[in-house]
């Protein structure tokens, strides 16, 4: 990879730490992946084929903490979830 802002670096790796955490704790999956393409930008994707976020329950913590981790640097964060075929988390992170 090539260098990065030591912020990005650290907002990418708690990024995939707070989404992996929550796979294990909340998505009862059986596989989980994690893309990281570096270009002009930083892009994760990291996607489960868990149980989904119930539609009646709002972001918790965890959600909260990777979007204001993305923000907080201009980047962006979608996270797209269906109750039943798992979630999909999108950040992109302004990198080089």
């Amino acid at each position: 990879l090539p260098p990065l802002p030591a912020a990005v670096e650290v907002a990418t790796y708690r990024i995939v730490q707070e989404a992996l955490t929550n796979v294990t704790r909340h998505a009862r999956a059986r596989t989980c992946s994690v893309c990281l393409r570096v270009g002009g930008e930083v892009d994760l994707q990291i996607t489960d084929d868990g149980v989904g976020i119930p539609t009646a329950r709002h972001a918790g913590v965890g959600l909260n903490s990777i979007h204001e981790r993305a923000s907080e640097l201009g980047g962006s964060c979608v996270i797209k979830s269906t109750p039943g075929a798992g979630t999909h988390i999108m950040v992109s992170l302004p990198g080089i």
